[in-house]
């Protein structure tokens, strides 16, 4: 079988993904990377050692997956966002090790950017949207963006123009700082959300939107003076709600900026079930796209996806069963 590797090295998960030509995931293999308790994240340089340091045990595991396939290309993440100032350090090992492979065995290396590929695993995933433009909301740790994407059917290349964008905390900060002072483990959006689940109730805070810029500190300010006050579940189940409201309000805002009603949801924060059911209650007019779960945090599935395109294998026609 012929196959597609994708490379990830993002600042909190080193990952790998092994893709069929028939468009099965063969492998998926992450490495969290590890953060000290209490601790709000890792600086750079200390992400890209651990990158370096993961990649013998992840290239192993894709690996064995691969025996008896042909690897026909690689598709991997070298910057953030796609503008000409974006660059982050923790990208370069993933980079140079598809470089690499790509001039060892003479075959392409598809470079894309990190916010593309969780597009193209939102939409590989999601089943859509299909349209060849289309809204997109990057929810996460390090990015809280509202992008309109135009996808060159015959390239498969992105254009994402950027609608909207976060004054302050990114969304995904928002969880993790309000976790962190629960006494959560960082990143601590899965253990705040099981804490969400188990309450009935909730307060409400303030929350912001203007002409496209959201605002998150002030939601956290308000949380966290309740600390003590509110029970933990109340506040943990209070902040996605927050979240989900915030975004209702810069859905309808973009509204008035495009006539399309196709909107896909990425990002880690994108995975939470609270803020995806009150959007899907609160939004009937709009068609939404949400990443699945596993392929809403940080993975290389969408870097093989688009390698996979890249090659001229799969595609994004549903009459054809991409």
């Amino acid at each position: 079988m012929k196959v597609f590797l994708g490379i990830d090295t993002s600042s909190y998960t080193t990952s790998m993904c092994l893709l069929g030509e028939d468009g099965e995931i063969k492998a998926d293999e992450r490495i969290i990377l590890q953060v000290a308790s209490g601790a709000r994240g890792l600086r750079q340089s200390e992400a890209l050692f651990q990158h370096v340091q993961n990649m013998p045990e992840v290239t192993a595991r894709i690996g064995q997956a691969l025996q008896g396939d042909e690897l026909v290309s690689i598709g991997v993440t070298i910057k953030p966002r796609p503008s000409e100032d974006s660059y982050m350090p923790v990208f370069l090992p993933g980079s140079a090790l598809a470089e690499s492979i790509g001039h060892l065995l003479s075959i392409p290396c598809h470079k894309l950017t990190h916010q593309e590929s969780h597009i193209w695993s939102g939409i590989a995933s999601a089943q859509g949207p299909y349209a060849s433009d289309f809204l997109a909301i990057h929810l996460s740790g390090g990015t809280t963006e509202m992008t309109l994407v135009g996808r060159d059917e015959k390239t498969n290349r992105l254009r994402v123009d950027l609608l909207g964008s976060t004054l302050d905390l990114h969304a995904g900060q928002f969880v993790d700082r309000l976790g962190v002072k629960l006494g959560l483990p960082f990143p601590a959006g899965p253990s705040l959300e099981k804490l969400a689940h188990k309450s009935e109730d909730t307060v409400s805070v303030p929350t912001f939107h203007r002409a496209g810029k959201v605002s998150f500190s002030g939601p956290l300010t308000a949380l966290e003076k309740m600390v003590g006050n509110a029970s933990p579940p109340v506040l943990a189940k209070a902040c996605f709600e927050s979240i989900g409201r915030t975004l209702v309000k810069w859905i309808r805002w973009a509204e008035g900026q495009s006539s399309s009603r196709d909107l896909l949801i990425v990002g880690g924060v994108a995975a939470n079930k609270i803020i995806r059911s009150y959007l899907l209650q609160k939004l009937p007019n709009w068609d939404l796209f949400f990443a699945a779960p596993a392929y809403s945090v940080d993975n290389a599935y969408g870097a093989a996806f688009f390698s996979a395109l890249s090659s001229g294998f799969l595609s994004t026609d549903p009459a054809k069963g991409g």
